[in-house]
């Protein structure tokens, strides 16, 4: 009885083991990632089981060629390298990654069943430098210009965006084209505009965005030259010329081709006098301003454009005249004039007086406008006389009056001092026989 129970439980262990191991191999599966590598690079595959009971694992390619089986390499590709390997995980790297790498990679779990797991490998194509054609220097201004760029190799199909000044121009036209080997695009971009002188100099950028070019564009540039006729403007030394003076006109010319030595000319003929007015490269030089400079200046400057010009009128003014303050000394060159004039609003008396300054007695010097002198003297010499002939009326007519009391009075007086006393009402009008001296 012992041995038969002995034998039961041999039977039914093996059976109870497989039942357990069944149950194990369900709860493990291996995980994988999908891959993205850029043409040229390195692809890690990775393939991860949590629970492994010491089962084996194996990479395979699109083709399902087996690449790895454990640590064992089965493919000759020196391209293909082990990177780790264990019963959790194994992992292989491929180097120098083509385009034709790219597919569904698989991992395999020898359990019972098998279980797999499917990683995609992406391989970008990285875009060529972009060209730029259509340019052919130099360019008219106001012509119209077409610029294409283009670029080949990329996967997916690259970007092309365009910038003058710094600033993106929107409005161009996109073309994308699949090449031979049906995985990578040619792209081309063409942008149309008419240029015109704020253009020279300028750089047109064409820029490729690709993300396989890690944040870092391809760009082509190309330096625009415009040519265009000469702009003239001419500008003065000084804004308010004075005769005397100096002056110094400049023709400030810009073209491209740079314009040739300008030329100068008064009222549409040559320069009247080459002696004062004297041409320096784009100057004018008037060496001592007189009325007979004023007219229209013209300034014209030519290149192999064309030809421009601009005009100046000049206006000599008159140098002003300024009174400088002096002291005058009593001398037989200077005359003094005082006049006394009574103002008949107010108790007191205010005295003016003139002071003339010959103008003789600055020989050699800047002196004052002798017409403003002369019309002081001759206002001093007609007050001077106006005052004299009031003077006299006054004078002339209270000696009358007293010569009409003291005759009233001599009729009945024995002399001259008895008929002033005896004079009629000299004690009421005695104000009147008072005599006024100035």
């Amino acid at each position: 009885m012992f041995v038969l129970f002995f034998l039961c439980n041999l039977s039914l262990e093996p059976a109870a083991a497989s039942k357990n191991k069944l149950k194990g191999s369900q709860g493990q599966f291996p995980l994988t990632q999908n891959v993205t590598v850029v043409e040229g690079g390195t692809a890690i595959l990775t393939c991860r089981v949590d629970q492994n009971d010491n089962t084996s694992l194996q990479w395979s390619n699109p083709a399902q060629q087996t690449l790895y089986f454990d640590d064992k390499k089965a493919l000759r590709d020196n391209r293909i390298e082990l990177v780790r390997a264990s019963w959790h995980e194994l992992s292989i790297s491929v180097s120098d990654v083509s385009l034709s790498d790219e597919g569904q990679y698989t991992c395999s779990l020898f359990t019972m069943p098998v279980k797999t797991s499917k990683a995609y490998l992406t391989v970008l194509g990285v875009p060529e430098k972009p060209q730029i054609s259509g340019f052919s220097s130099p360019v008219m201004e106001g012509d119209l210009m077409q610029l294409t760029c283009k670029t080949s190799g990329s996967k997916p199909a690259a970007d092309i965006r365009w910038f003058k000044n710094d600033k993106e121009i929107k409005d161009v036209k996109y073309l994308k084209e699949e090449d031979a080997n049906r995985k990578t695009f040619t792209v081309s971009s063409t942008l149309d505009f008419r240029v015109d002188r704020s253009d020279d100099g300028v750089a047109v950028i064409c820029r490729v965005d690709h993300e396989s070019l890690n944040a870092t564009p391809q760009v082509a540039m190309q330096v625009l030259e415009i040519h265009y006729t000469p702009s003239v403007k001419i500008i003065p030394s000084t804004p308010f010329p004075q005769e005397g003076q100096p002056l110094i006109l400049t023709c400030e010319s810009k073209g491209k081709p740079l314009p040739e030595p300008v030329l100068w000319t008064k009222d549409g003929g040559e320069l009247p006098d080459p002696d004062r007015m004297v041409v320096s490269g784009r100057e004018l030089n008037i060496l001592f301003l007189n009325k007979t400079d004023n007219g229209t200046y013209r300034c014209e400057a030519t290149n192999t454009i064309g030809q421009s010009s601009a005009e100046y009128v000049l206006i000599v003014h008159d140098v002003p005249n300024t009174l400088l303050p002096t002291t005058i000394t009593p001398s037989l060159t200077t005359a003094t004039v005082t006049t006394t004039v009574a103002i008949t609003t107010s108790p007191t008396t205010s005295a003016t007086t003139s002071s003339i300054r010959d103008p003789n007695a600055l020989a050699g010097q800047t002196g004052p406008d002798h017409a403003l002198i002369g019309g002081i003297v001759a206002v001093v010499v007609f007050v001077t006389l106006c005052s004299i002939f009031l003077l006299g009326r006054y004078l002339a007519r209270h000696k009358g009056t007293y010569l009409t009391n003291e005759a009233k009075g001599a009729e009945d007086a024995p002399d001259a001092d008895t008929a002033i006393i005896n004079a009629e009402g000299s004690q009421v009008n005695a104000e009147e026989k008072k005599e006024y001296f100035i």
